[in-house]
């Protein structure tokens, strides 16, 4: 015999109110009265025998047992909305997509134009920053990482190698008569040498490091910032060539070297295992993988 449900009204109600931390703003959201928001808690931990939340004065928090089930309750809660939405009609409504903002820059931005033409009743919502986001918690369906692909529960499929190398504008290179060997660069300014990525290029490239240390440079916090200020000639930067083929192409960078470094990062498709099968995440994975494929020509492994 399978164990008996608890009420769903009083599933949605714990589960608004575990997001918020506030019995108010659940109300706000589901549409309710305070009162009524306390009666569905109120049932729902008569029914389970033991206490949700912890009440204080103008606030409420999770007890343990709590938050132990309010994980649970979202991913059953998301389960039930995409088998809702799958059963309407397949992909469609919105796709939040969380990414790194140089990957949503300069390679997600110039090729959705073949996704919305191919899925044009599934709207594609960008999300960037380096925030490691939390599936159970914010409303995000899929993210683009860097790093070794290992996030326990997620699905993820490798999508290219995080290399990088040297890149800078012509008329920079130009100002010492050319960039011909790596040393031909400490004749420049460097773009945030504190970067680690410096330290392994140059041992690579068999120059020393130790000068590293000495040069001033600011951080930019993004690729696509450092090579936008390379492009305009203010030093050399060291990026990921994958993400400015374009701008490698129309002559603004210049990858003078063949030389590239890579530590072990690679650029990766995260979703929660337990919807590799909802539509809009299918219809955008395939996309995805089939896009960088057809431009990059990326050999690697797809999912582990």
């Amino acid at each position: 015999m399978s164990s008996p449900l608890p009420p769903l009204a009083a599933i949605r109600v714990f589960d608004a109110a575990a997001r918020h931390a506030s019995f108010t703003k659940a109300a706000e959201e589901l549409g309710m009265t305070q009162a009524a928001v306390s009666y569905q808690i109120k049932l729902l931990e008569e029914r389970i025998g033991a206490p949700l939340f912890l009440r204080r004065p103008r606030q409420v928090s999770l007890t343990e047992v709590g938050q132990q089930m309010a994980p649970a309750v979202a991913d059953a809660l998301n389960l039930l909305r995409d088998a809702y939405a799958t059963a309407r009609g397949g992909a469609q409504g919105i796709l939040t997509v969380s990414t790194l903002l140089t990957f949503a820059s300069n390679w997600l931005a110039q090729h959705l134009g073949s996704f919305h033409l191919a899925h044009p009743t599934l709207a594609v919502r960008l999300d960037t920053s380096n925030h490691l986001v939390d599936f159970t918690r914010e409303e995000v369906d899929v993210a683009i990482r860097s790093g070794g692909g290992e996030w326990p529960g997620m699905a993820v499929h490798k999508l290219f190698d995080a290399d990088f190398t040297p890149m800078l504008s012509p008329g920079l290179a130009a100002s010492i008569g050319g960039v011909h060997e790596p040393a031909d660069l400490l004749r420049l300014p460097i773009l945030d040498p504190g970067d680690p990525w410096w330290r392994e290029w140059f041992s690579r490239a068999g120059q020393p490091v130790d000068w590293l240390a000495e040069r001033p440079g600011s951080s930019m916090g993004a690729q696509a910032y450092e090579a936008r200020a390379a492009m305009a000639g203010q030093g050399v930067a060291i990026v990921t060539r994958a993400l400015f083929s374009a701008e490698i192409a129309e002559g603004r960078l210049i990858q003078p070297f063949d030389i590239v470094g890579n530590d072990g990062n690679a650029y990766w498709l995260v979703y929660p295992e337990g919807r590799r099968n909802v539509a809009k995440i299918r219809v955008f994975r395939d996309w995805l993988l089939a896009e960088v494929e057809a431009s990059l020509g990326n050999t690697g492994p797809r999912a582990a």
